[in-house]
């Protein structure tokens, strides 16, 4: 598919101008701060140091110090309470994070987790969750994650005589819902500073607000940021502001001592080896520093294939393991569990793509909806994301649970499909989500009426130029540019994620120097890269990979000249660390 480069915006040349005065930096990494609205050595100093005073106090948040007060009249009165979330990662995570910290406060039995089935009980608080709930004496439910629209379960539970403090980050509906406390920095009446936290971020700030109220330390608080920085990862919400100071320290404590639970993931994901220095035959060491792109893709999809094939409750038991042994075998019926989600996403995916290319009316909408009641709810999320990659436009993929069809969608840059769901709502048993990803339920006859509604939505709100994928572009450098102070400066930005990506650099006039090559069975390519002019400046060809790229290799070999589009990032193997470009995109130059 043919990808548009859209090259940013120049910036103020003043404000870079005074960037580089201040900071010493050259001009390059001085427009990158601007374009990421650091302009004064006040902003690049926070930006540069990220520092845990630069946290907003979690009582700006709206019904913090009600939820505060219930938590700690439940534990002076000898209460039941279940902490209960979301069956993804960013649920269980929130769950081991705020169970973590509660469960020493409490006598034995007295505090419990709760997970919601998938497949019997749903998205977020359920019926079934409170009746467990009220059977089991359990007086206040912490519901993470989840709750934000859950006002007819709510008033169920208030009947039922079954309290509920929510944390959740999604979007409210109309109503807000009549639980003792609902803690969403996006409800239109709460003044919090920043309202992109994660649900296990507002299950940070409760923990928070309860050692600020002398209910344990700040410092057993910060203990628990690496489960905080897997949920910012692989919830994929905006690493700015909080969350990219609370990713910061999280990634520092997953680095230095990942709690048991984790160090398990890890082994099985080979991002571990022996530490050959050590007599302890237990000991590890990582085989290099994790990144934000390592939660998501190695970490998160184990936390998450628990709950999609299995009971999601395996995976908050595996990241409050506190031995060793526990870990392992948890972490390795998961893994076993994420092998299984591979097979079933990979022949589901396949069977969808067949499915649209033999539907003519398919294959030409605007938007993807199929449909079959024989998929596995839990990998539909995930085939929907592969539809989206592959024809670039709105989709959503269905299946049939309890009796009713349920979907997860997905979007394209410039369209926000749950406000097209919404558009849909009175099809609807419930929906909720994102801009760029939602879930949804319906009743089956309302199945054809709503795919013909979703279809001319979309065709109403989109034009042709929005299905042609674009690559943003941050800057236009020359290989020349890209020295050891550069790359030393450049590796500060981290961590990257949505709202401050890493870098994506354009560079014309670039050759084959000579050892270029497919791998990976003929679908990659292993490049090794030289831009004219700087063989007569003695400057050395560097070392690129470009996935999917191998249909370039025969016209590259051949020394014509083309421009490629990458990331800069240093590539670890038997044990060296090498500068690479990582290329996302080649043109030639009659395609620019």
């Amino acid at each position: 598919m043919e990808t548009r480069w859209i090259l940013n915006e120049p910036v103020n040349s003043q404000q870079v101008a005074e960037i580089v005065k201040t900071l010493g930096v050259d001009e390059n990494l001085a427009t990158l701060l601007v374009q990421r609205g650091i302009t004064t050595f006040e902003e690049a100093k926070t930006f540069f140091r990220p520092s845990l005073d630069q946290l907003h106090d979690p009582f700006l948040m709206k019904d913090m110090d009600k939820a505060v007060e219930r938590v700690l009249r439940a534990i002076n009165q000898g209460e039941k309470v279940l902490v209960y979330g979301d069956y993804d990662v960013d649920g269980t995570t929130a769950v081991a994070l705020v169970y973590t910290y509660l469960k020493p406060f409490f006598k034995k039995k007295k505090i419990e987790f709760y997970i919601p089935d998938r497949y019997q009980e749903g998205y977020g608080i359920s019926h079934k969750g409170i009746d467990y709930a009220a059977k089991n004496g359990f007086k206040l439910v912490i519901a993470l994650d989840c709750g934000i629209k859950a006002v007819e379960r709510i008033d169920y539970a208030n009947n039922k005589g079954v309290d509920f403090i929510i944390c959740d980050h999604h979007r409210p509906g109309e109503v807000i819902p009549a639980a003792v406390a609902v803690l969403d920095a996006k409800r239109v009446d709460c003044n919090y500073p920043y309202d992109e936290l994660s649900g296990c971020g507002v299950g940070f700030k409760l923990i928070t607000a309860l050692s600020m109220k002398g209910l344990g330390t700040i410092e057993q608080v910060y203990d628990l940021l690496d489960l905080l920085a897997v949920s910012i990862a692989a919830d994929i919400v905006p690493i700015t502001g909080e969350n990219r100071v609370l990713a910061y320290f999280g990634l520092k404590r997953l680095n230095k001592d990942p709690r048991p639970g984790i160090e398990a993931i890890l082994q099985h994901a080979n991002i571990y080896r022996r530490d050959e220095d050590h007599l302890e035959e237990d000991d590890n060491v990582l085989t290099r520093e994790l990144t934000i792109s390592d939660l998501v893709f190695l970490i998160g999809p184990r936390i998450n294939a628990a709950g999609r094939i299995d009971k999601a409750a395996d995976s908050v038991r595996l990241l409050i393991a506190e031995k060793k042994e526990h870990a392992e075998k948890l972490a390795a019926s998961i893994n076993d569990l994420n092998d299984m989600r591979r097979e079933f996403d990979n022949r589901i995916t396949e069977e969808a793509l067949d499915m649209i290319a033999e539907d003519p009316m398919l294959r030409d909408a605007k938007s993807t909806v199929v449909f079959n009641e024989h998929w596995h709810k839990g990998v539909i999320g995930i085939v929907a994301s592969r539809l989206t990659d592959y024809y670039y436009r709105p989709t959503i993929v269905m299946t049939m649970a309890n009796g009713l069809i349920t979907g997860s969608a997905r979007s394209i840059k410039s369209f926000d499909i749950y406000d097209a769901i919404d558009n849909c709502s009175d099809l609807l048993e419930h929906f909720g989500g994102h801009k760029y990803a939602a879930g949804l339920s319906m009743k089956p006859e309302n199945l054809s009426e709503f795919q013909q509604r979703f279809e001319s939505y979309v065709s109403e709100h989109l034009v042709e130029e929005d299905f042609v994928p674009e690559l943003e572009v941050d800057l236009k450098i020359n290989f020349r540019d890209i020295t050891p102070k550069f790359m030393r400066i450049l590796e500060q930005f981290a961590p990257f994620g949505p709202g401050n990506m890493a870098p994506i650099f354009w560079t014309d006039h670039v050759y084959d120097a000579g050892g270029s090559r497919p791998v990976g069975g003929h679908r990659h390519l292993k490049l090794t890269l030289a831009q004219q002019g700087d063989q007569e400046l003695g400057i050395a060809p560097l070392s690129g990979i470009a996935f999917q790229k191998a249909d370039f290799f025969n016209r590259i070999s051949t020394g014509e000249p083309f421009s490629i589009c990458y990331h800069l990032e240093y590539n670890t193997w038997q044990g060296k660390t090498t500068l690479q470009l990582n290329v996302k995109d080649i043109k030639f130059e009659e395609d620019l």
